[in-house]
């Protein structure tokens, strides 16, 4: 026989963003300790709404499996003395293991006899043992905050309200902070009351009957299908942030999708303005018409049904009326402000105590961003674009705007700057070289705001290890991690004919010429050279296998678009091309012998064999090309002129006693594979190739 179980937590309202997490966890305990306790269960589900989190188990096993062990004690010669009684160490064994001497028995075990025994492990009734674990579970679940309340010294995310705990019919009985464990639930807080569940089996439709959607998916689809709905009757386009979705879903118990307008005069500000007012303070959807500029009204999602909808529209439409006055004021004062004046604030705004100010940073900015310039050579419109935007690039952070939406800064930068008569190019880039902001975001699209972007991210990674500032496990503070990808991303998107390498010593030579830094330019420069190898795997691992990326990245790295390219073109050898690993095996072969080379002067005379002669012409006819490929990040190119060499390699090793007994001609048919070798690298590691 089976009974379903459910285990409902009753809470005061949990902010929005833990509830998904902290349900997962809830279910993910629960279904560790029935398999781990050899509970047989069936199918689990996971409900939450933003006053509970519940799980239902259905076909719950009523007693554990049963079970046999076998362990393993001491040897014969150990157990039993000389007149065949057991030893103390055997008899110990039998205390331990809870068994009679008497269902010992012998087994070989490499030639060795060893005690064994089989013990029985009787399963006992789940009813017996659910207390005792829920409670567990209950108590050892994290959050990101935790709250005590009253007098208890428990802390949970928000305090528990009440408790259901049934097991079949039968209530699993259990208590924590006084509240006792039953099968009563609580409905929508205005809309239902208290409830009985008879069975687990009934749970979402006891709930239903209390206005309460307690399935996540289904309260998400009928959320969707009303802004679909809506979109569909009005002509609309209501922009659905995934994020904001995910919010509104756990703030809601019944949802009841209604809209508002607001005054058009507010479409005076900027859109974006406009719209993250809507959805940071709101939580609103924005309506956007067929060439996405915003309309008029908004779109919000009502935690009860349909009843006096108009009331309500009119309370957020107050609301949000009042949200956007403020933004308009803001906006409106922001334009007094001169940018020279901003950029003296930004002198009494710390960035870091040992790397100074916001204005230090900017200055820092600047000379690398100039040097950057110069090193791309840039066209002289360019380059005085670069500097202009990497000096004003950080303005807007004293504007009210972005004090009161710090998601807006670069977004307000750009329209101040235009407004100020700044350059087309100079105002894009104040927002560009914040880009890309998180995974999945755009890459600078101008060749100005990329070089910016890349000078204000290389001065914070740089700034931050320069003072011990380095991110450990899920330590990152100033996002170190995010801006060196993002730099990753920016060098590949615009094909920058700069390394790695060069771009550290830009940056690092410009602190070490304004600051004390903690640490030498060499540990320095080891130091970020090593965290940008991590981001460069991150990026080439998300479309290539592990191994195509251990290889190419264990040849060089420093060229961030060679790698990409020669990655791209080693994994296209492995998938595609049948004979790929006689390849890679000739090729490994040289590797393995080039090791013992004592030098790599290689002489013609020296050679005897047809085919070192040929392997030595082959390696030659394709060098100036495979290293011009190179040069032009031409990874399929490059591998294609590797592989002419292949066939040479393998008539190498055919014909040719490379150990030969005259040292010179072995040195020299070693230094001849050695130097071969040396080419193979700079392309890849292939010894690393799983084939």
């Amino acid at each position: 026989m089976a009974k379903d179980l459910l285990f409902e937590i009753g809470l005061e309202e949990v902010p929005a963003r833990f509830i998904r997490a902290a349900v997962e966890q809830l279910k993910e305990r629960l279904v560790n300790w029935l398999d781990h306790s050899r509970i047989a269960h069936g199918t689990v589900h996971a409900y939450a709404t933003p006053r509970r989190l519940a799980v239902l188990v259905e076909g719950v096993a009523e007693k554990q499996e049963d079970i046999e062990e076998e362990a393993k004690g001491p040897s014969r010669k150990i157990a039993q003395d000389a007149s065949g009684e057991w030893s103390k160490a055997a008899l110990g064994f039998a205390r331990s293991q809870g068994v009679d001497p008497a269902q010992f028995r012998f087994q070989e075990l490499n030639g060795v006899e060893y005690i064994y025994v089989t013990k029985s492990n009787l399963g006992v009734e789940t009813s017996s043992i659910l207390a005792e674990a829920l409670l567990s579970i209950l108590s050892s679940m994290t959050f990101p905050k935790n709250m005590r309340w009253s007098a208890y010294d428990f802390k949970f995310v928000r305090p528990i309200r009440w408790l259901i705990a049934l097991f079949g019919n039968d209530v699993i009985d259990l208590e924590i902070t006084g509240v006792k464990s039953g099968n009563i639930t609580r409905g929508h807080r205005f809309l239902g009351g208290e409830v009985v569940v008879a069975d687990p089996s009934t749970y979402l439709d006891v709930l239903r009957t209390q206005s309460v959607i307690a399935n996540i998916d289904e309260r998400k689809e009928m959320i969707v299908n009303q802004i679909d709905a809506l979109a569909e009757e009005k002509q609309w386009k209501i922009a659905v942030k995934e994020d904001l979705l995910e919010e509104v879903l756990f703030l809601v118990e019944t949802p009841t999708v209604l809209f508002g307008t607001f005054d058009p005069s507010f479409l005076e500000i900027p859109q974006d303005v406009l719209i993250t007012s809507m959805r940071e303070h709101q939580r609103y959807f924005p309506v956007l018409n067929d060439q996405d500029q915003l309309l008029p009204f908004f779109v919000t999602v009502r935690n009860g049904n349909n009843t006096s909808l108009d009331v309500i529209a009119k309370g957020n439409e107050k609301v949000l009326r009042a949200r956007l006055s403020d933004a308009k004021f803001f906006y409106l004062e922001d334009q007094k402000l001169h940018i020279k004046d901003a950029l003296l604030k930004l002198e009494n705004i710390v960035f870091h105590e040992e790397l100074g100010s916001i204005a230090d940073k900017v200055r820092r900015i600047r000379r690398i961003a100039d040097s950057l310039s110069s090193a791309l050579q840039v066209s002289q419109e360019d380059a005085e674009a670069v500097s202009r935007a990497a000096e004003i690039c950080k303005f807007d952070l004293v504007t009210q705007m972005v004090y009161e939406f710090p998601e807006l800064q670069g977004v307000m930068g750009e329209d101040y700057a235009r407004k100020a008569g700044e350059k087309e190019d100079v105002a894009k880039a104040v927002f560009q070289h914040y880009q890309p902001r998180f995974a999945g975001d755009d890459t600078p699209a101008s060749l100005v705001g990329s070089i910016v972007s890349i000078a204000d991210k290389i001065d914070t990674i740089i700034g931050c290890f320069s003072v011990g500032i380095i991110p450990t496990g899920s330590q990152d503070p100033y996002a170190l991690r995010r801006q060196a990808q993002g730099i990753v991303q920016i060098m590949l998107a615009q094909k920058f004919p700069i390394s790695l390498s060069e771009l550290l010593n830009i940056s690092i030579e410009i602190h070490g010429s304004l600051r004390e830094m903690k640490l030498s330019a060499d540990d320095i420069r080891k130091a970020v050279t090593d965290f940008f190898g991590l981001r460069v795997k991150k990026i080439l691992s998300e479309n290539m296998r592990y191994d195509v990326v251990d290889a190419v990245i264990s040849a060089d790295f420093d060229d961030i678009a060679s790698v990409v390219s020669r990655g791209e073109a080693l994994m296209d050898a492995v998938s595609n091309q049948e004979d790929f690993k006689t390849t890679v095996e000739s090729f490994n072969r040289v590797s393995n012998l080039s090791g013992k080379a004592e030098h790599h002067m290689i002489s013609e005379s020296l050679f005897q064999e047809k085919g070192e002669k040929e392997l030595y012409k082959s390696w030659n006819t394709i060098l100036q090309d495979y290293h011009v490929a190179l040069q032009r990040r031409d990874g399929f190119k490059a591998l294609q002129m590797l592989g002419e060499i292949r066939n040479a390699i393998t008539e190498f090793f055919d014909s040719v006693m490379v150990m030969a007994e005259d040292e010179k001609i072995r040195n020299n048919r070693l230094a001849l594979l050695a130097a071969i070798d040396q080419d193979l690298k700079k392309f890849a590691d292939f010894s690393k190739l799983v084939l």
